[in-house]
């Protein structure tokens, strides 16, 4: 069985004719900050109701988990935040009306300080150490450094007695 080679699926959009070239352009990938900060207004947001059904509760913390894990790859380890958000993560959803609701909002919470930390860009962020860099020259003092060389040099080769 030969597999196509014409990628499948509802991100994906054909432009041109029947007759035409046929390209093929994919969706723009959202960005991991904009649909959790999207999810939190879910939870946290005035205007939003809380969850009717457990299992809304379990789609939403289901939702929160995969978006800590997506930020988490773009925070360095072992920063307190992601490490909150982290067990919060880790802990069973609780039974029972209020303490579902309250872990949801602590999740919520939680994923929202790791939001504005990943957007902050803040030291611990995914990027690397900087290292001090030992001081470099400008190419104008090189160059005027090599011309105060060779003239020093020619004055010397002047001022040497012949034989």
């Amino acid at each position: 069985m030969r597999l196509s080679l014409v990628p499948r699926g509802g991100d994906i959009q054909s432009v041109g004719g029947e007759r035409g070239p046929v390209t093929v352009k994919r969706a723009p990938q959202r960005d991991h900050v904009v649909a959790a900060s999207e999810t939190v207004t879910l939870v946290l947001g005035e205007d939003s109701p809380l969850p009717e059904s457990a299992a809304d509760v379990e789609d939403l913390v289901r939702r929160l988990r995969g978006h800590v894990a997506q930020l988490g790859a773009r925070t360095a380890s072992g920063t307190p935040v992601l490490l909150r958000a982290q067990r919060l993560c880790s802990d069973s959803v609780p039974e029972g009306y209020m303490p579902s609701r309250v872990y949801l909002v602590d999740l919520a919470e939680a994923t929202q300080e790791l939001v504005t930390h990943v957007e902050r860009g803040d030291p611990g962020s995914l990027r690397p150490e900087r290292r001090r860099r030992s001081w470099k020259p400008r190419i104008n003092m090189l160059r005027g450094a090599v011309f105060a060389v060779a003239l020093a040099c020619l004055v010397w080769a002047a001022s040497v007695p012949r034989t």
